[in-house]
This record gives C-alpha cells, sequence and structure tokens, in this order.
C-alpha cells in the first residue's frame, strides 16, 4: 500500500519513510502543503500522514482540500499535546486520526495499520442498511443519506455508525467501541467516543443539541435508536 507523509521536518519525513518502507508500504514523500496536495492527485495513496504545521498550505487546509474529492483515511502530526477542541478542528477538517510527536516508532505502525483496517472494512453484516425516510445508511455501498442529500462521513464516522447500527437498541460500553471501532490499539483512549460521537451527531441528528438517534447512557456507553419510517408522501 502507498502512504503520502506530508512534513516540513527532514528528519521525521525521513524516519517515518524508512519505518514504514521496512513494514513493507511503498512512501511518497512532499515537504510542504502545496507539494503535498500535488503529490496526493498524482500518486492516489492508500493513507495520508500529514503535520499540521507546514509551509505553503496548513495541514488542516490539506486535509480538507483531499476530503472535497476522496475517502482516503488521513493520519495528523502534532507537536503539541492533543487537546479535545483539536481534535473537533481536525475532525471538522475530516481527519482521522492523531499521533503527537515525539513519535514513538511502534505504537505509530500500529495506529497506521489499525485506520488502514478501519478504511477497508466493509462493516455490511447488515445488508439491508436503515432508512427510515429521513436517515438512510447503505453499509454495502458506504452511503449515508440526510434528509435526501448524501452526507461524508470519514472513514472512521462510518465504522463507528455501522458498529452502533448492528447494535440498535443495545448500549455498547465505550471499550467496546474503542476496541471495534478503532482496535485494541486504542482502548485507553477514552476521549475517542465521545469527541466523534458529537462529529456523528452533527452529521446525521435533526438536532445535535437533542440526539434521537445516538443516546448517551452515561459513563457506560452509547445506543442507536431506530425511529419510526416517515411518510414521505403524506396525505
Amino acid at each position: 500500500m502507498k502512504v503520502l507523509i506530508v512534513d516540513d521536518e527532514e528528519a521525521i519525513r525521513d524516519s517515518l519513510s524508512q519505518k514504514l518502507t521496512r513494514e513493507g508500504f511503498q512512501v511518497v514523500l512532499a515537504s510542504n502543503g502545496l507539494e503535498g496536495l500535488r503529490a496526493f492527485h498524482t500518486e492516489r495513496p492508500d493513507l495520508v500522514i500529514v503535520d499540521i504545521v507546514i509551509p505553503e498550505m496548513d495541514g488542516l487546509t490539506v486535509c480538507q482540500r483531499i476530503r472535497e474529492i476522496a475517502e482516503t483515511p488521513i493520519m495528523m502530526l502534532s507537536a503539541q499535546a492533543i487537546k479535545e477542541e483539536d481534535i473537533v478542528e481536525g475532525l471538522s477538517a475530516g481527519a482521522d486520526e492523531y499521533v503527537v510527536k515525539p513519535i514513538r516508532m511502534k505504537e505509530f505502525i500500529a495506529r497506521v495499520q489499525a485506520l488502514l483496517r478501519r478504511a477497508q472494512m466493509s462493516s455490511i453484516e447488515l445488508e439491508s442498511g436503515y432508512d427510515d425516510g429521513y436517515l438512510s445508511v447503505d453499509l454495502q455501498r458506504r452511503q449515508v443519506h440526510v434528509s435526501g442529500k448524501k452526507q461524508h462521513l470519514t472513514p472512521t464516522e462510518f465504522k463507528l455508525l455501522a458498529v452502533l447500527l448492528e447494535n440498535a437498541g443495545r448500549v455498547v460500553p465505550q471499550r467496546e467501541l474503542l476496541e471495534h471501532v478503532w482496535g485494541r490499539e486504542y482502548v485507553d483512549d477514552i476521549y475517542y467516543p465521545r469527541v466523534y460521537i458529537s462529529q456523528l451527531r452533527r452529521k446525521i441528528e435533526p438536532d445535535a443539541t437533542n440526539p434521537t438517534y445516538i443516546q448517551t447512557e452515561h459513563r457506560i456507553g452509547y445506543r442507536f435508536e431506530k425511529q419510526k419510517k416517515q411518510n414521505s408522501n403524506p396525505a
């Protein structure tokens, strides 16, 4: 598989490239945002790793530009400790994952592999998907429509929705969500479900502040509640 690394620090680029190459990946390198975006268009990588603070075009903008045309998984690198608002900003731009520098290589590779697994999972256990007239989820085609309009979900957001939908009516504990959506490498990242659930609600709920689909069971987890079929042709 092909990985694009966009980072202005040569030492970081080289060390990540060497590690990924040893793990069997093909690697493409870029030193600034514009170069990275051009490389994305020409190389069509399976995964993009981009630093937030880079010259020419910052990482968040690169992420937004990629999301306009593709669902390629994106891992963002940050030189600072991650705050919840940073994750929300990155998710809004379309990122799937964060890794904080200095990078621990073993953890880095584990997260790269987990992210690629999420992007490849089809999650088609429910062949018919879900459709209540307002929210429509096609698990085979990986498509979500809200009020008739296609809604873009990142690979992680789609996997999260699929797991909740497959367990509709049952509370899915946070640790179970972490393991099934993100992977065993993430079982201690307890803030991930809260942040991603919030982002998912913004995309599928009629009112994200008063959710009807994704219910919170405080200190336990989350539950998807199916809604009554809406009549699209009222008398």
